[in-house]
């Protein structure tokens, strides 16, 4: 083999291998790969954005098309209906209410603007009358507007079932079926609705006392009341109260009285103490002498003096009780007055009267419950301020009664 032989069999073999670095093949390659990258990121972006715009797109339609996904009316409304509002109610379940009784055309569209107005917050349980076919906005207004709100009366302490004058002054006070009665009113124009004081006062005199709600421990001196009017008297508290305004008067009436026996019931009314023997209807009746005979700061000391006077048989001579009967009161009452005989009158008998005279408030209750201690058998407001004076002696109370003349509390008008 000569030497050129030799030469070949020394040469390696050629290989493939890629552009030398560099060179013009490489910058093309790489050129190459970095079109291909774009392209990728590109595409990935531009799904991306239909996926956002989508969406966005879909609430965009529904924003602009929510008149089609929540009917609305728009006209001048119809008659008034009512509506209550219970304790922890949703702006939700109030709406179901709304198209329910046809105020607004759907939930939603009450929904929607309860959602958006901050006094919702701010409303309370009771019952309102709103027109019906009205815009949802114009619903959530009314509901929010105080004066929208119906079957909503307080009753102060004191306060009678019947109306009253004053001799001097001749004003009327309203009692408690005035009061009901002009709260039940709703509507407007011809389709105003209430409830009236003749309707209640024929209501309360039912002899189904059941039916009135009274409750098992008033029921048998109840029945026994002389004045069928008058049954009623004491079992509906003072205090704010909401009632449904087209119910029957029974129905309100029933409400009223098994709340009010609610009321006195977790007040203790029920409980019995050797210091206190009275039952619970008995109770009533002295809680409303307390509060028809004194102000908050001299209630235990005046049920003492009640609870004092029983104990020996001794007439209450309250002139609250010879007031209760009369259809013109004040203060002083006139020696004709108090020599009417009747089942209130507690200068003509010992004892308590008939009924409650006036519906008492917890506190004059808790007083009866819980006595101040004492041996007072006497007291007599002396001014008008209201200052009481309390005294075990008879001749000091002649003089307190003559300190009280001084002041012309004791005037009557009469």
């Amino acid at each position: 083999m000569d030497e050129r032989d030799d030469l070949q069999l020394e040469r390696p073999a050629p290989t493939r291998v890629g552009p030398v670095p560099g060179s013009r093949a490489q910058r093309r390659a790489k050129a190459r790969a970095r079109r291909r990258r774009s392209r990728a990121v590109v595409l990935l972006a531009c799904a991306f954005m239909l996926v956002v715009v989508g969406g966005l797109g879909f609430g965009i339609k529904k924003w602009l098309n929510r008149s089609e996904l929540a009917p609305d009316y728009n006209g001048p409304g119809g008659k008034e209906v009512v509506i209550q509002v219970k304790t922890g109610d949703t702006a939700d379940q109030i709406a179901q209410q709304m198209a329910k009784k046809d105020v607004t055309a759907s939930a939603a569209a009450f929904y929607e603007a309860a959602v958006a107005n901050d006094q919702m917050d701010k409303l309370q349980p009771g019952y309102y009358a709103i027109p019906t076919e009205i815009s949802g906005k114009r619903a959530v207004d009314k509901l929010v507007d105080p004066s929208s709100r119906v079957g909503h009366v307080l009753l102060t302490e004191g306060r009678q079932l019947h109306d009253s004058t004053d001799v001097n002054t001749h004003a009327r006070k309203d009692g408690i079926y005035t009061k009901i009665a002009e709260a039940s009113c709703y509507g407007t124009g011809g389709d105003k609705k209430c409830i009236t004081y003749d309707e209640l006062n024929t209501a309360g005199a039912s002899p189904d006392l059941k039916s009135l709600g009274v409750p098992d421990w008033a029921l048998d001196a109840v029945s026994k009341v002389p004045d069928h009017d008058r049954q009623l008297e004491g079992l509906i508290p003072s205090g704010t109260w909401d009632f449904d305004p087209t119910a029957t008067p029974t129905q309100i009436l029933r409400q009223l009285v098994s709340e009010g026996a609610s009321t006195y019931e977790k007040a203790g009314i029920l409980e019995q103490t050797p210091d206190v023997p009275l039952n619970p209807y008995q109770k009533l009746i002295a809680a409303s002498l307390v509060e028809r005979e004194s102000l908050p700061p001299d209630f235990a000391k005046v049920a003492r003096v009640i609870l004092n006077r029983l104990a020996v048989n001794r007439p209450l001579e309250f002139d609250s009780t010879v007031n209760y009967a009369l259809e013109r009161t004040e203060v002083a009452t006139t020696d004709a007055d108090r020599a009417k005989v009747t089942p209130w009158n507690t200068y003509a008998m010992p004892g308590l009267p008939a009924t409650p005279i006036a519906s008492p408030s917890v506190p004059a209750l808790e007083a009866i419950e819980k006595p101040a201690p004492g041996n007072w058998l006497y007291f007599v407001t002396v001014d008008k301020q209201g200052t009481t004076l309390f005294t075990a002696d008879y001749d000091e109370h002649l003089r307190n009664i003559d300190r009280a003349k001084q002041s012309g509390i004791l005037d009557s008008g009469r």
